[in-house]
């Protein structure tokens, strides 16, 4: 192991020749000091150059000369610099936003030949100004949405939490918020998501080719990173709409030196309905807020430091004592460092904490209450060596401290309380990665790499071993081992290689290709047709093996119209193993010996995305198209009632979607009003179907022979529309005032799209005659099916957004 981080570590050096000199800075918005992540410094001479990380740093690496260097962001006035190199050279430069006229109208905020030059394939990034045109639900801006719209990504549907990226569950997405995770991303089940837009600056989401640096899920990574507050001049920006209002406040502590944000977010649907109503006079309530925070501070030119910090939480009662919440809560600290002109460090540390619990009885006397949590503590180092123009060697590590609380649970029955707390889980993770981007000549780049895993439960804990029995069928415990505390109950350690290469065509056109390893140690415990807030994680043990994936991808990649149109086709394969999944009847809820219901198997997910999109003009928009499955094969499920050794059968996922079509459109109508509008079409849910049924004490109780997920659901499809009237001032003192008035319509020809399918009978019981020793019902009882729908009906809203 060693070995190879050696050799990937000293590989470029072989390269370094020459004696050079550095050119190198930061590269920021002129109006606020906001960095700008991806924009692109470009040495007209050479033809080469660098784009900015995502503290909006540069470094270019060049031989003595005279140069004329080119500052580029999408949407910006470009600033050109003429120098002569003979020593390293630090260039911060400032770019104003340019006046754009209505047929130059951009939906896009990345470089304008990035999808096409990068090496990055297989990654959505998210403008929020194009977000926040687009049509939601109850017209409010939503990040988690609006990524949903591009292809590879999916939901189950409405009333859902989280998102499904490339036939992944959801619990195998890792969210980070200022590097922090984030374990439940959905406010009111999955309506809206936890991220308040006014205070995010980049989104961007990695279905495939992850770089080294990222490790611990298997289908994604969402890097959303947070905007560092208004180092010029003081800013308040909010919005009233039909949920929700919110309030952002930001400005210079001391100008250019230091600045804060905070923005702030709560529904009031609560409010009304006591002013009108007692329904919520005895202790309920339902609402939702979050926090958000942070600040940053300039210590001198090469140092730099951050501090940010969510809060969020839902709270859903129904009075004084039942009722459930849940909420995340992070805290992210991080010390930018330029050891030198080509040397960039960041050391990052965080909490981060998800609870959620839910609450039921009449009385006091009668109660239960319950509470699971996550925890973790994290320290991060990374290191960006800029060789010279051709090679970046990035490399780092990460040390993770996990703390589970199961359940702690209280039960209370004719005022006797029972105990029926889990014992708390503890686990250590670690990664160390190295890796190049190095491009070879005018048409080959590639970005190569590897990471290096470990994962240890720890006690104090149980280590429990399980008797061996038909798949499918609850595992008998035969021997338990108490476990101390620091002691290991089980511990992993895995090789991630990561590969990507571009091959350049010509200036519009790439091919594109990608390889890498995931290892996931953590697992989100859910039987639900969809994840929910109280699903429970669980660490690894000697008997749930770590989930590891390899992925495949490639892809061609075409521009038009001098980079006005967008076009890419990428496909892919991914094969998986250790896979989670449950026997028929598992007990998931306070259950000590959970891994005795708990079966594992093989997975694989392939498809192909289209994806079109026009960036300028007064019709923009994109077409996203996917083509996918998603299925799993694990012995003990979809065997059939008739299989002896329980060998399963390939079945697809809950999320399994084969077609899933988005069409976004804007119409720029004039320079205060846009139209914008979304539909959405995707196949139907897999689901499961009884086939057949038995009498239980008079009652009727479906059955199935064992299939799993071998129906589906009428196809789900939706329209959205928006209209958006811009109003925009300039104050006495010359400041840019702006506002905005939102009119949306949600599902706007009122379709009721199925969620799940459930089965009722009458509540009459039957009488039986035995005939031939059977028991056999007198009279047959009435059974119906019916579809359960989330949303049904049109939801119209209005937002007015304001800025000042």
């Amino acid at each position: 192991m060693k070995k190879i981080l050696l050799l990937l570590a000293v590989l470029p050096l072989f390269l370094h020749g020459q004696e050079k000199s550095t050119i190198s800075g930061y590269v920021k918005d002129i109006a606020n000091g906001e960095a700008l992540i991806g924009a692109t410094v470009l040495v007209k001479e050479l033809e080469t150059g660098n784009i900015t990380n995502v503290y909006g740093f540069y470094s270019i690496t060049l031989p003595p000369g005279e140069y004329t260097v080119e500052f580029r962001y999408i949407g910006f006035n470009t600033q050109t610099k003429t120098i002569s190199l003979n020593e390293d050279l630090r260039i911060d430069m400032e770019l104003s936003e340019e006046e754009t006229q209505l047929q130059e109208v951009v939906v896009t905020a990345t470089p304008e030949d990035q999808n096409v030059s990068s090496t990055e394939m297989s990654v959505v990034e998210l403008d929020i100004k194009t977000a926040s045109k687009l049509p939601v639900f109850a017209g409010e801006v939503d990040i988690i949405k609006s990524i949903q719209l591009l292809p590879g990504v999916s939901t189950v549907g409405e009333g859902s939490s989280g998102f499904n990226v490339r036939g992944g569950g959801v619990g195998q997405n890792l969210i980070l918020l200022d590097e922090a995770p984030v374990y439940q991303s959905s406010h009111l089940f999955g309506f809206f998501s936890v991220f308040n837009p006014d205070a995010v600056k980049d989104v961007k989401l990695y279905k495939g080719g992850i770089p080294a640096k990222y490790g611990g899920r298997l289908a994604s990574i969402l890097d959303i990173r947070m905007k560092e507050g208004n180092s010029k001049e003081f800013d308040v920006s909010g919005g009233i709409g039909t949920v929700f209002s919110r309030l952002t406040v930001e400005g210079p502590i001391k100008k250019d030196k230091a600045s804060f944000i905070v923005a702030g977010r709560r529904s009031y649907a609560d409010v009304p309905i006591k002013l009108l109503t007692d329904v919520l006079s005895d202790g309920a309530g339902l609402f939702f807020y979050d926090f958000t925070a942070k600040t940053n501070y300039n210590i001198n030119e090469n140092n730099r430091i951050f501090a940010s910090g969510y809060f969020g939480r839902d709270v859903f009662k129904f009075d004084a004592l039942q009722g459930f919440n849940w909420g995340n809560q992070t805290a992210s600290i991080r010390w930018n460092h330029l050891f030198n002109d080509r040397f960039f460090s960041n050391f990052t540390a965080f909490y981060s904490n998800y609870d959620y619990a839910f609450a039921f009885g009449s009385t006091e006397d009668d109660q239960f209450d319950w509470e699971s949590k996550i925890q973790t503590v994290n320290f991060k180092p990374s290191f960006s060596y800029f060789l010279n123009q051709n090679n970046e060697l990035s490399f780092g590590g990460e040390l993770l401290y996990y703390t589970f609380f199961p359940a702690n649970a209280t039960g209370v029955s004719s005022g006797e309380v029972i105990d029926l707390t889990l014992d708390k889980k503890n686990a250590l993770e670690a990664g160390i990665y190295v890796s190049n981007n190095q491009k070879i000549g005018d048409k080959w780049e590639v970005n190569y790499g590897v990471r290096y895993s470990y994962f240890n439960n720890l006690g104090p804990g149980n280590r429990f071993t399980f008797g061996e029995v038909l798949p499918g069928e609850r595992k008998p415990v035969v021997d338990t081992v108490s476990v101390g505390s620091s002691e290991s109950i089980a511990s992993f350690n895995n090789l991630e290689p990561r590969f990507s290469i571009k091959y350049q065509l010509n200036n519009s056109s790439s091919i594109k290709a990608s390889y890498n390893r995931m290892n996931q140690y953590i697992h989100l415990v859910s039987n639900t047709v969809a994840a929910t807030p109280i699903d429970v994680w669980q660490p690894s043990t000697n008997n749930i093996d770590p989930q590891q994936g390899d992925q495949v991808a490639l892809g061609y990649f075409r521009n038009f119209s001098n980079n006005k149109i967008e076009t890419s086709v990428e496909t892919y394969y991914k094969w998986t193993r250790n896979q989670l999944d449950y026997i028929d009847g598992a007990d998931l809820f306070i259950n000590e010996l959970l891994e005795a219901d708990v079966l594992s198997g093989i997975g694989r997910a392939y498809g192909i995305e289209f994806y079109l999109k026009k960036n300028t003009g007064k019709i923009n928009g994109w077409l996203s198209y996917t083509l996918g499955r998603s299925e799993l094969k694990i012995d003990g499920i979809n065997a059939g009632l008739n299989s002896v050794d329980r060998e399963g059968r390939w079945y697809p996922t809950r999320f399994d979607q084969t077609h899933n079509l988005k069409l976004v459109g804007n119409l720029q109508i004039n320079e205060r009003k846009n139209f914008s509008a979304v539909f959405s079409y995707v196949s139907g849910a897999p689901i499961t179907y009884a086939i057949d049924r038995i009498y239980v004490a008079g009652k009727v109780i479906p059955i199935n022979d064992g299939s799993r997920n071998d129906v589906r659901l009428r196809d789900y499809h939706r329209l959205d529309v928006s209209y958006t009237i811009d109003y925009n001032r300039i104050s006495k003192k010359g400041k840019k005032r702006s506002s905005s008035l939102v009119l949306s319509i949600y599902n706007l020809y009122n379709r009721k799209n199925a969620f799940a399918i459930n089965f009722l009978q009458n509540d009459e019981r039957v009488g039986f005659t035995q005939i031939n020793n059977l028991n056999v019902p007198n009279e047959r009882v009435n059974t119906q099916a019916f579809e359960t729908s989330i949303l049904f009906f049109i939801l119209p809203s209005v937002t007015y957004n304001f800025k000042f």
